[in-house]
């Protein structure tokens, strides 16, 4: 499944990027396979999504939530 089809309060782990070549701010955010993400909420519009990544919290566009596929913890 796709990170951008978690709903608020559940977790994954990212498992690959849709892409070969992932976008770099991704990664430099720690968005890195292997990761547990959890995501926290949704804007009104459902983008950006929310979510906790290593005890901080970030902010991704849907686009880019699309790209990474993770397996529902």
């Amino acid at each position: 499944m796709m990170l951008s089809e978690l709903a608020p309060g559940e977790r994954g782990t990212i498992q690959r990027y849709e892409t070969d070549t992932p976008p770099s701010r991704l990664l430099e955010m720690g968005l890195v396979p292997g990761t547990t993400v959890e995501v926290v909420r949704r804007a009104p519009l459902g983008d950006p999504i929310y979510l906790n990544v290593r005890g901080y919290h970030l902010a991704v566009r849907e686009h880019d939530a699309e790209l990474i596929h993770v397996d529902e913890a």
